[in-house]
């Protein structure tokens, strides 16, 4: 009979397991939402959601049961002073996981594992729709510059130039030090 065979091995020792576990935990709790792959991210969600739970209830006794996890006083103190009231009418479902799709190297599923009413930092708000706009205005602009395209042409390749010839003084420096290194090459050769 195979008992106990519920959770998933992921290809790691027992230790190496649990060590990279207790340090997902840490960094879901620190930053709110990590990016793993798709079998970590359904391993660890019970992991975390037991934690909230004992969150939800500040004691000695759960605090000390979360320090068993997690080893870093400040998010002990992160989940019961601000994670744990935070869900605190929520009966479950702290969590949720969301799918990006295959990883490039090697094909395998990734998944965003974050707290259920997470929303990004306003930097990363403002870097998306900034994004977006300047694609957007790209599109609109391009009848604009053909205008002005003669004059903004001649500009650029000026720049250029100037920026080519001291590379290319450079380069003269350069060679006259390279030069006498093959002549006595072929000098040993010829003797």
């Amino acid at each position: 009979m195979r008992h106990g065979m519920v959770n998933r091995k992921l290809g790691r020792t027992t230790s190496h397991r649990l060590a990279m576990f207790r340090n997902q935990l840490a960094s879901l709790i620190d930053k709110e939402r990590i990016i793993t792959t798709l079998p970590k991210a359904k391993e660890l969600k019970p992991q975390i959601e037991r934690l909230i739970t004992l969150g939800r209830n500040d004691s000695v006794h759960n605090r000390r049961n979360a320090a068993r996890q997690i080893n870093d006083d400040a998010l002990v103190a992160k989940l019961f002073d601000t994670l744990g009231p935070r869900f605190s009418d929520r009966p479950g479902g702290y969590t949720r996981i969301v799918k990006l799709g295959t990883r490039r190297g090697d094909a395998a599923e990734m998944a965003i594992l974050e707290f259920v009413g997470y929303e990004l930092p306003a930097e990363e708000k403002k870097a998306a729709p900034a994004a977006s706009k300047k694609a957007k205005g790209k599109a609109k602009e391009e009848p604009e510059p053909e205008a002005e395209a003669p004059a903004a042409e001649e500009e650029k390749p000026k720049k250029k130039a100037a920026a080519k010839k001291p590379a290319a003084k450079k380069k003269a420096e350069e060679k006259p030090a390279a030069k006498p290194k093959k002549p006595a090459a072929k000098k040993k050769k010829e003797e």
